[in-house]
């Protein structure tokens, strides 16, 4: 049960807007080798090179970033470094089509803007979320927690873009390695963001208006860029133009050279930015569609790329069957309010399965998509991913999804997506298919240059795990140590407990507490008026203490440790 935390709430809120969030996990762990050539052969390994098109038991030979050798019986060159993958996969590397990897979370205060003695009704373009001069490459961090994620996941390249709203700035495609930001540079000014949504307590305030605002500015860049040529075929007698970057930055959009990068969740969102395009004439790209499903035969008839968000809604755990309890509960008649619940949980598995059907939908409609990160938790993507298969999407549409896709609509076919010689040698290697539920990521390729994962086997419970009782923690963050006390009651399969925090003097149930061998995940929610934010402990138990990360929703994650408290 959610509950409004006070004190507790409003110092969580305050964590969760503190930015840039660096996740902690495995950082020191993971590293980059140092290479001694660039020459790399990757021996008795499952191929494969495109969706439908597997070698089974092959090498692929990899020389200056570039893939040079792909097949059976390819000599290995003496200078290379052998990777025996032993049975293990390769794939292209993946591509992500909506992300944010590599570009800092800007402070609160700095991404609003200066609002003192500010007009509500004409703010300054900042506080307004009109900025679609400034460009990512001007954002980015290559040692931003995020890219590591992504790339972690077997993902290589990905199209990031600015925080903002309505305009938030230009796209570019990166590279998810390299030490400077002008290195992980693949594509500059390779979209125009846009999102529909509004600013805060200035003008545009409502979705109508944010769509008449893209309208105005538009028309406005448009009036203004015919003003421009004429100004130059013929200056005399004519006032000369003043430069406007904002204006400016619509230019391209107009001359049909640039395509507009729109974010449309939900179905309305999609009509909208429809109504938009039909309205102006812009070239489209829908990213992050969360519920696209009823719009099909409308994306499909307009020939628009679109990128499937894979952030689905939490899967409902199914609970365990108590035999005692059950014969119990059939002794006793339903009331009115036992058949609404069970209505409402049929309403809510049936809107669940809806989300997570849609790629396979697409997928029958005849759509091509590639997947969006933007809002999905690094952690879930792959398990979001199986999830889609399970309810219908085809393991080969799902490859072409993460690579053949996403290379094609962002102009890269040329250079990646297939594991081909002459392509960059953008690499993931499981070590099982990388859809099996057990398979796990040992190996990246980026350009060239080689990754190895630390993966960790979960252990398995020897019965010596105890996470019942009094827990002291404390998480690192950007405002410095937050300290509070976890209590876990119960036995495995039936826990539950409480949480407080230093910042406030309330208690928050714990929604969810799960533990698997020494791996405990702990969730709960913090709530503000309408708005719920979640938090989730991921950490390994080592006998009275934990180690491990605090996830605060989409704001980020932070270290946190804790000891067990003696019994009294």
């Amino acid at each position: 049960m959610k509950r409004t935390l006070n004190r507790l709430t409003i110092g969580f809120i305050g964590l969760l807007l503190c930015a840039p969030m660096l996740i902690w996990s495995q950082a020191q762990d993971e590293k980059e080798l140092a290479p001694v050539t660039r020459t790399y052969a990757i021996t008795n390994v499952n191929i494969v090179q495109a969706p439908g098109k597997k070698i089974d038991m092959g090498t692929v030979v990899i020389k200056n970033g570039i893939i040079t050798g792909v097949g059976k019986g390819i000599p290995i060159p003496p200078e290379a470094v052998v990777i025996k993958a032993d049975s293990m996969y390769v794939y292209a590397g993946f591509i992500d089509g909506l992300s944010r990897a590599g570009v800092p979370r800007p402070k609160e205060e700095s991404s609003r803007g200066d609002r003192t003695n500010m007009d509500p009704g004409n703010p300054t373009p900042e506080a307004a979320g009109v900025t679609p001069n400034v460009d990512v490459r001007t954002l980015l961090k290559p040692d931003d927690k995020s890219v590591e994620e992504l790339r972690n996941l077997g993902f290589t390249v990905a199209q990031v873009v600015p925080y903002g709203n309505l305009l938030p700035g230009q796209a570019a495609v990166i590279s998810l390695g390299g030490g400077t930001a002008d290195q992980m540079v693949i594509v500059k000014n390779s979209a125009f963001y846009s999102e529909l949504s509004t600013a805060r307590g200035v003008y545009p305030s409502t979705t109508m208006g944010v769509m008449a605002k893209w309208r105005d500015l538009y028309r406005n860049a448009s009036l203004t860029k015919s003003y421009e040529a004429m100004y130059a075929s013929n200056r005399s007698g004519l006032e000369r133009p003043v430069a406007d970057p904002i204006l400016e930055a619509f230019y391209p959009v107009i001359d049909q050279k640039q395509t507009v990068l729109f974010k449309a969740e939900k179905v309305l969102d999609v009509h909208r930015v429809y109504t938009l395009k039909n309205d102006l004439g812009f070239p489209l790209m829908l990213a992050d569609v969360k519920e696209g499903w009823p719009v099909i035969s409308k994306i499909k008839a307009a020939n628009t790329k679109v990128f499937l968000s894979l952030d689905l809604p939490e899967e409902k755990k199914e609970e365990k069957k108590d035999d005692k309890k059950d014969d119990k509960k059939a002794e006793k008649p339903k009331t009115a309010a036992d058949i609404e619940k069970e209505a409402l949980e049929k309403r809510k598995a049936e809107s669940i399965a809806l989300y997570v059907g849609q790629a396979s939908d697409f997928q029958k409609g005849g759509v091509a998509f590639g997947f969006s990160s933007l809002s999905a938790k690094a952690k879930e993507i792959q398990a979001s991913i199986r999830r889609m298969i399970a309810a219908g999407l085809s393991e080969d549409a799902a490859l072409a999804a993460l690579t053949t896709t996403p290379a094609s609509f962002l102009g890269l076919s040329d250079r990646m997506g297939t594991v081909e010689n002459g392509k960059a040698a953008n690499l993931v290697i499981s070590d099982k298919s990388y859809f099996d539920e057990k398979a796990k990521v040992r190996y990246v390729f980026v350009d060239g240059v080689y990754y190895k994962m630390d993966v960790r086997e979960a252990k398995k419970s020897d019965g010596k795990v105890d996470i019942a009782g009094s827990w002291a923690y404390t998480a690192e963050t950007p405002n410095g140590s937050n300290t509070g006390t976890m209590v876990i009651k119960g036995s495995a399969g039936n826990f539950s407990g409480t949480i407080t925090s230093s910042m406030g003097n309330s208690t928050a149930d714990l929604k969810s507490i799960s533990l698997d061998g020494d791996n405990l995940t702990v969730t709960y929610d913090v709530t503000m008026g309408s708005n719920s934010f979640p938090i989730e402990f991921t950490v390994v138990v080592a006998g009275d203490s934990f180690e491990g990360s605090m996830t605060a929703g989409r704001f980020g994650s932070f270290p946190v440790t804790g000891t067990k408290n003696p019994k009294n």
